[in-house]
């Protein structure tokens, strides 16, 4: 590729912000303890003082900070909840609005299932937060009473390191079910297929696309196939050329030396006025629609899913991967990730599944909003975003999620 990015198909411009909406769980990513190990009593931490409900007040939005240990009941949490939440009053310990930003402060509220308010155990005496993937945090390393606690990237840090009830650091943890099943397993490689199309085609049939082609005035020149391959950016060159090697004398053999001089550029020059029609007849052709497979697979799939499995992620973090491929070019998703590891650590280096998926796809929201064409990020926050809040690290169906404000199903 001659150029790292890769287009985002914009077929429709409605805004769809996620905002505050809390998204239900489906699955619970680590437990801090068996279901029938629940306790209770304080959380100690930084200066060996107390997670406390400021005033002693159950109502919801108040505060939850540090303050002297007191052995009362709003110092009284239980742990080990079946659902994976950490009570005290009766209410649960939660993320103001759902929120994933550092700096998000942690209050009291009634207890709704929602990821928000799912506690895992981590290493060293963190506490992550399920929805975020980021750690129950003191401010400013500072013990004073009264200072409300917050979410923060997971670090090291005395202020998030916490003793639970019973005394321990780093309780049990229940190993989340693991299917095993890569994204290169056919049934999961579909569901990828289906979640990407609805992205660059805002339709599940990603089959239907062999025949896609139009300039969406990008500066890639035409955007075409299953993959969104390009004029502009060497991969439809690539594509043609296979097509050719196997098909000599196919209806777009005759457009490769345009397809050379165009690479790189926006321009139709030697293209038009006839190489969308004959790329929509040559889409028909089985053997073209194979090139089309084939060059996906090498050139992003493959090396999305290599990667995925050498960090350690599951089908959601391959897919995480690869459809980062398909939009910034499989170098673009490299330099994503390299970003990433200056904040946190995949799980094939120790680090926490969800924090790591977390801290990718922040870096990838940070890189699609450095172009127009970019701008909607809703592939991610309404999509990838819900199905690792739910803790779906596999991605089992049925998925629910939706992209420019349209409603998908899968499974």
């Amino acid at each position: 590729m001659t150029i790292p990015s890769r287009p985002h198909r914009r077929k429709k411009l409605i805004a769809y912000a996620l905002g505050g909406v809390l998204i239900p769980a489906a699955g619970i990513a680590y437990s801090l303890m068996p279901a029938s190990a629940a306790t209770a009593g304080a959380i100690k931490g930084l200066g060996g003082k107390c997670v406390d409900v400021a005033a002693a007040n159950s109502a919801n939005g108040t505060a939850v900070q540090l303050y002297d240990c007191n052995s009362t009941g709003a110092q009284t949490w239980s742990v080990g909840n079946t659902d994976n939440s950490i009570r005290a009053l009766g209410k649960c310990l939660d993320v103001t609005a759902a929120g994933t930003a550092n700096g998000t402060r942690i209050q009291l509220y009634d207890c709704n299932g929602t990821a928000a308010q799912k506690w895992t155990a981590g290493t060293g005496g963190t506490l992550i937060n399920t929805g975020s993937g980021k750690c129950l945090d003191v401010p400013d390393n500072n013990s004073a009473n009264g200072n409300q606690l917050q979410i923060w990237t997971c670090g090291t840090g005395a202020n998030q390191k916490w003793t639970l009830p019973g005394g321990t650091t780093t309780p049990p943890t229940t190993t989340p079910p693991n299917s095993g099943v890569h994204l290169d397993n056919p049934a999961k490689k579909d569901v990828a297929m289906q979640i990407v199309s609805a992205a660059e085609n805002s339709s599940l049939n990603w089959r239907a696309q062999f025949s896609y082609i139009e300039d969406i005035k990008d500066g890639r020149g035409y955007t075409a196939g299953i993959i969104g391959f390009c004029s502009g950016t060497g991969d439809m060159l690539e594509l043609v050329e296979a097509y050719t090697a196997t098909k000599p004398g196919n209806v777009l053999a005759k457009y490769l030396p345009a397809l050379r001089s165009v690479n790189g550029t926006s321009s139709h020059a030697g293209l038009d006025p006839n190489f969308t029609s004959d790329w929509r007849a040559a889409a028909a052709d089985p053997v073209f629609q194979a090139a089309q497979e084939s060059e996906r697979d090498r050139v992003y799939f493959n090396p999305s899913v290599r990667d995925g499995k050498a960090d350690g992620v599951r089908a959601l973090g391959q897919f995480a991967y690869y459809d980062a491929a398909v939009v910034h070019g499989y170098s673009g998703m490299r330099s994503i990730r390299s970003r990433a590891l200056q904040k946190a650590k995949p799980p094939a280096q120790g680090g926490n599944e969800t924090t790591w998926l977390n801290a990718f796809l922040d870096e990838r929201v940070i890189e699609m909003k450095k172009e127009a064409a970019h701008d909607d990020v809703t592939r991610i926050d309404t999509a990838q975003r819900v199905f690792l809040r739910n803790g779906n690290l596999d991605l089992n169906t049925p998925l629910d999620f939706a992209v420019y404000g349209d409603q998908f199903r899968i499974g």
